[in-house]
Formats: structure tokens, sequence, C-alpha cells
């Protein structure tokens, strides 16, 4: 028995927004096609952001355009080759003709792909011409095949092939003549069959929304309103094309109401689902949106991405303890006196003062149309349960990013929780990503095998519990990560300095490199000797400037491991491996740490060490694995 394909967004998702005609028709295309089928509803292609009602695609049957028509034969008052006259109960309506509106549609698709050769015919009869079959058609909701039939004044101006008719798509339609009446819509077959590399190709030249840049992050950074001279010109569509996987589209297009757990590995695009679903709300919801994570980098990067689509004063991004700042000061409510609490002190009775203020009434709740929480696995469990309050009820849309394989306090604020007990209702609408496309392969099965022994879940897999994920490679390929030994600290300096002018000169950017340290003595000597060697460098954790860090920048950025996380770059340097793991830390805490630097690396992982530490001998010790097939591979 064959496996039915998903509509992209679920069904579930597109129930309200539907005709009762889209509804039945969207149920008997998951019905009635195999799995290899790819279905997506109403979802805006192209720079002009049109919509079609439906975009079947199908490896070898090729693309196709539908429109559904909830018309009633009695209710058609004319019908020409451009517009259709309706009979409505408020007035006479004039309207595109379905057929040519499919067509336009159609035409416009197949216009955009044959701009890219990998996708067109390079020689013979159809040179220029998609390697694939297109085809359009309208569906008739309403309208019988035998009352279609009758009105030959209704065949003449559109086609019966390209009519799938009401009786034609009930439920109890043989699957074979659903499907036969679909292909008889297609004008041509070459007989290819198109590749996993092409198809996504198509998505990625249909869907700009869903592409994916140099880091996962960067989908802020894609403008969708692209101009027509970049749209056409063959020199800006990649060698390599980026896009997201299809788990990952229909997460993200398929997000709705109510609130919602991503579970997902280092990697697997959970900021890049939060980025698209940001936008979306952005243009959709009239309410304040806010975004919380616990790393003050993180947050930083969010928030100049937001500035740069113009989308601040929309969206306000915050790491938790500066909202918490912020709600103190907006409400006149004292703050905590700094000179009676210090560090985590401070910070927890800040946190403190912001959950009494709001079981007093002095801090309103639901005031945000939604609320996203990245980096959702650093949070205590009272944190959530303050931020949760904040959703507007009305929209009720929650969004939670998690990763336990990330939390880097576990032992500090190691308590069993369920998220129902914090007031998140996400039962049933909880998602678990395992690919990584951060890393290559070689990158992840290193820091995995370094850290697997750290990597134990603090609670059972069940949908209400955090979960632990084990990360699976997406297979992309890439150099060996590398474990340099040297005489000292000061010559791990040097050789990073060597070895990020090398990386500059042959194209990396400086803004594409980064070096992860471990203790405040390493960045300051790392700071230091880079500036000597007039090296441009951003240290993000000095003082108070990563609220200012501006990732655009062309300097190498130098940052703490806890502030790494969330973050990505091209090249990664980690030194002072050494000095691992830290003796007045917890060893497991301290190998989740290092996993989190490592995984950092987008393509290259260097790290450098003057004597043989503990954490030094795992390292070589997960080098030498890759000698041997890797799992992840």
């Amino acid at each position: 028995m064959s496996v039915m394909p998903k509509l992209i967004p679920s069904l579930n998702s597109c129930l309200l927004r539907m005709t009762p005609g889209e509804r039945r028709f969207a149920q008997r295309l998951e019905e009635k096609l195999e799995d290899d089928y790819l279905l997506w509803y109403d979802v805006p292609i192209g720079r002009k952001r049109l919509h079609p009602d439906f975009i079947v695609l199908h490896p070898h049957r090729g693309i196709f355009v539908l429109e559904v028509k909830d018309w009633k034969l009695s209710s058609i008052l004319q019908v020409n080759p451009d517009t259709a006259t309706l009979i409505t109960p408020e007035r006479i309506k004039h309207v595109k003709n379905p057929l040519r509106q499919a067509r336009e549609y159609a035409l416009a698709l197949t216009q955009l792909l044959e701009k890219d050769p990998v996708l067109v015919h390079q020689h013979g009869q159809y040179q220029g011409k998609l390697v694939f079959p297109y085809a359009y058609g309208v569906v008739f909701s309403h309208i019988t095949r035998k009352a279609f039939e009758s009105e030959p004044a209704f065949r003449e101006v559109i086609e019966p092939h390209l009519v799938i008719c009401q009786d034609e798509f009930y439920e109890s339609a043989d699957t074979v003549d659903f499907q036969e009446r679909l292909w008889s819509m297609s004008h041509y077959d070459f007989g290819k069959t198109l590749t996993t590399a092409q198809i996504d190709r198509i998505r990625w030249h249909l869907f700009p929304d869903l592409r994916i840049t140099a880091t996962q992050l960067s989908l802020f950074d894609i403008d969708t309103e692209v101009n027509t001279k970049q749209e056409t010109s063959l020199e800006l569509i990649p060698d390599i094309l980026r896009i997201m996987d299809l788990q990952q589209e229909q997460l993200a297009r398929s997000l709705g109401e109510g609130h919602r757990i991503i579970h997902g590995v280092a990697g697997s695009g959970k900021t890049m689902i939060l980025a698209y679903r940001c936008q979306l709300l952005a243009q959709e919801m009239d309410k304040p949106i806010l975004i919380l994570c616990f790393n003050v980098s993180l947050a930083a990067r969010l928030r100049w991405m937001v500035q740069e689509k113009g989308l601040a004063n929309r969206i306000t991004v915050r790491h938790f303890h500066g909202w918490c700042m912020d709600k103190l000061k907006a409400h006149h409510i004292p703050k905590p006196d700094s000179q009676q609490y210090q560090g985590e002190e401070y910070t927890e009775k800040l946190v403190q003062q912001v959950i009494q203020a709001v079981d007093a009434g002095l801090i309103p709740t639901g005031r945000y149309g939604t609320v996203m929480i990245d980096e959702g696995h650093d949070f205590q469990p009272e944190w959530l349960k303050l931020v949760v309050q904040m959703v507007d009820p009305q929209t009720n849309s929650l969004l939670v990013l998690y990763d336990d394989a990330q939390n880097l306090y576990r032992e500090k604020f190691r308590k069993k929780f369920s998220f129902r007990s914090l007031g998140i209702q996400a039962q049933g609408r909880t998602t678990i990503l395992k690919l990584n496309y951060r890393n290559t392969a070689e990158v992840l099965a290193v820091a995995y095998e370094f850290a697997k022994e750290a990597m134990i879940s603090i609670g059972k897999n069940l949908e209400d519990m955090p979960v632990l994920v084990e990360p699976t490679s997406v297979g992309r390929h890439g150099p060996t990560p590398e474990l340099i030994n040297l005489p000292s600290f000061r010559q791990e300096i040097e050789y990073l300095k060597t070895r990020v002018q090398q990386f500059h000169e042959r194209g990396t950017s400086w803004n594409e490199m980064a070096i992860v340290y471990r203790s405040k003595f390493m960045g300051e000597q790392v700071y230091q000797q880079l500036q000597q060697a007039l090296i441009p460098v951003e240290w993000v954790n000095a003082n108070s400037a990563s609220r200012d860090y501006k990732p655009a920048q062309r300097s190498i950025k130098l940052m703490t491991m806890h502030s790494s996380k969330g973050l990505e770059f091209p090249v990664v340097f980690i030194p002072g491996i050494g000095y691992l793991p830290n003796q007045s830390c917890n060893p497991t805490a301290e190998a989740r740490l290092l996993y989190v630097a490592m995984t950092r690396a987008i393509n290259q992982l260097i790290l450098t060490y003057h004597r043989n530490s503990n954490f030094a001998v795992r390292i070589k010790s997960a080098l030498r694995s890759l000698s041997i097939q890797h799992p992840l591979f």
C-alpha cells in the first residue's frame, strides 16, 4: 500500500481559508496520489507572488497548476476565452476565465524555470524548453461531467480534457481514473524523470522565501521582491542551491494558531523556521511580536536582521534578562539593588521581581500577538511560565525552539517538568528535526563522537517533556577538522594569525571567520595579538559590546563558547583545547559546551592545543574514528 503525499501547508492548517470545493479536492489529492507527488495549496510563487490554488509536482509527470471553482452551472451567465460572468446574490460579477488564469500562472512559472540551464534542454528540437512537462487546468466542484458536456458553448472556451468535474473526485472515485484525468491535462511528455536535485532547483526558483544563504539565520536577508535583473541573471543562480527540505517547508508553512514546540538538533534550521514565521506574521498580524533568547549575541544577531528588514517597529528581539529589565523600567518598578546583589544572584532577583509584578497586576499580560522563544532549552521552567503569560489569548500564538543537547546550564537548573505544567499547550503540535544542515558530515561526526557520552536526556522521549534528539548529517562533505599541537598558547595565537590571513587571501571574508574561546584570559591575549597584527577583529564579548554586535562588519568575530550559541560561521577556530575541561566546572557540562562551539563551523573547524588534556585526547580519538565509516555520514 502506497503512502499518501502531504499537502503543503498541512490540510488542517488550511481548512479555514479553503472553499468547500478546495477542501474536498485537497483531500482527494492526498488520498488518490502516491507519495512521490508534491502538493502545494495557495503558496505564492516567484517575484510577483502569484497565488495559484494548487501546484502539483511529480518527478515523471511534471508540474500542474490547478484552479478550483465552486461555481454552479445555474450561476454562470456567460463565459468567453477571457472572462466569465456570474450571477451572485449581491450582483452580476465579472471574473477572469479560470482556465486563462491557470494558464497565465503556468506560463509565468515556466518562464521563471526556463532561466535555469539545469532545467532545460541544451540541444535538439526542444532546446531552451523545460526538460519536464507542465500543464494547467480547472476543477469544477459543483458541475458534473455530464452537465459540463451538455453545454457546447462552455466546452468551446474551456477544453474538456483540461477540466476535472465534480463526480470525478468523489471519495469513491477510482484512483487510476483520478490520476489519468490529471495526467490528460499535460500537453507534452518528454519521458524524463526529475532528479531530487532538479526538484530542489524548481522549489528554489518558485519559492524564494525558502532559500537558505551562507548562514541559516540569514533568511531575513532574502528579499522575495527581487528585481527583474536579479531574477533573470543566470550568473546569480548558484551552482549549489540550499533550500529548506520538505519537512522544514511543511513545518514553516503550517505553523498555525496555538502553542508549538520544535525539538531540533544544532544546525537543523530551527532559527531559520523562526525567521520565516516571523516575517509571515509581521505581514499578517497587527499586534506586536516578541522574540526572546538566552544568548545576548544571538539576540543582537536577530535584532540586526530585523532592523535590516525594516521590521524593528513590529518585532521586539531581546535576550531574556534584558527583556525583564525592560519590563521593570517600563512600569516604573525598582530594579534589584546592585550593591546588595551581584552576578547570578542579581539576575535571579531581577526575574523574581518581574514574576511578582506580573502576579500583582503591575505588569500587564497578554500584550504580544505572538511570542517566539529561541534557545528554550536554556530557560528555567519559571521563565517559560512567565513568558507564556505574555501571549495575547486571542491569538494564542507561541513558538518554542528546543535542543536539550545544547542545554549548557543543565546541572545548575536541573528540574524535571512538563510543558503542560508551565501553561504550554502543545500536545499534537510538537515537531522533531533530526537532520543537521549547518555542518559538514566531518565536523558533525567529530563533534558528536567527542561529546556523545555527555548527551544524556533529562527527560523521557515524551511529547510533553524535553527530549534529546540525536543528530543526523544531511551528507554534505568538507575538510576534516584539524587538531594542531603547538609548543605554547602564544604559539597557538601565532598559528591562528597565520591561518586567518591565509583564509582571507584565498577569498574568505573576515566576518566569515570566528575564534571561539573558553576563558577570559584566552580572549584577552587573542584580541591583543590580532590588533597588533592589524587584523580586523570584533570582540563580541568585551563588556557590553555584544549588544552592538554587527554581523556584517568585515571583522573576525571573537567570542566565548557560551556566546557562540545560535551563531554559525564558515570557518571556526577554537584555541586552548589543552586547558579543557575547565577544572572548576563539571566535565560533562564542559563537553557539551565544546560540542556547541565545534558545531558553529559550517565548513571548516580548526582546533589548537599545547598540552595533552583529556579533551585533546578525546578529540584525537574522534578524528581517528573518521578513518572508519562513521554512522553520521
